[in-house]
């Protein structure tokens, strides 16, 4: 058998595993992926909070292609309280952003906006505290707003598409429908349902906890 027709055989063996997988999500749902209180930082951030050239340190995976926890934590300070051990994910970005729960803008004293991933303008500011400085801004606090990963094939499969608002229904004793759910589709997401801690403990949802789509909206 020459190379030529040992890849082709191949690609066929992945593309019907790829297909199989999918539809496996389709048919026993969407897992759920739990966002702690966390922050991403810009280069110049990370510069100013941990030291020049200081690189973030791999810690953890993330199921999403590429995206770590580190083992960097910063400090967040409002005007009512403080957050210690805020852990920093990788890889770095563009620009400076944090995510936390509505409960934890309670205790910092400020009042986050609920945004998609990425829009910060004129959201809430802190101050951010690591072991070589500290960095005031002005924005850049959010509560994000519950989303979907998934694939190009799966969102094929579940009948979406980039940016579609979908609903979400859990099971349980307290099962809920929630509403408005982006969906974000990439080749490379691996399937997730994300939600805060808020969100999660109000429904008793845990990491790993299957939900489904029940109807979709296109956005």
């Amino acid at each position: 058998m020459d190379q030529t027709m040992l890849n082709q055989i191949v690609a066929k063996v992945v593309a019907v595993l790829s297909k199989l997988s999918v539809e496996e999500g389709v048919e026993k749902g969407i897992p759920v992926g739990i966002s702690n209180r966390h922050i991403h930082l810009c280069a110049s951030d990370c510069e100013k909070l941990f030291g020049w050239d200081h690189g973030l340190t791999r810690k953890k995976d993330l199921k999403q292609t590429g995206e770590f926890a580190a083992a960097e934590t910063v400090t967040l300070v409002g005007p009512k309280g403080v957050i210690q051990g805020v852990r920093v994910l990788g890889p770095l970005r563009q620009f400076t952003q944090i995510e936390i729960s509505r409960t934890d803008g309670f205790s910092l004293g400020i009042n986050p906006p609920l945004r998609d991933s990425g829009d910060i303008e004129q959201s809430a500011g802190i101050v951010v505290v690591g072991p070589c400085g500290a960095i005031t801004l002005q924005d850049g606090v959010i509560c994000a707003s519950r989303h979907i990963h998934m694939s190009t094939d799966e969102a094929r499969r579940f009948g979406v598409s980039d940016s579609s608002r979908v609903m979400v229904e859990t099971d349980g004793s307290r099962g809920c429908i929630f509403k408005n759910v982006l969906v974000r589709v990439h080749p490379s997401f691996c399937l997730e349902f994300h939600i805060d801690t808020d969100e999660a403990n109000a429904v008793g949802l845990k990491n790993g906890d299957l939900v489904r789509l029940s109807q979709c909206k296109e956005g």
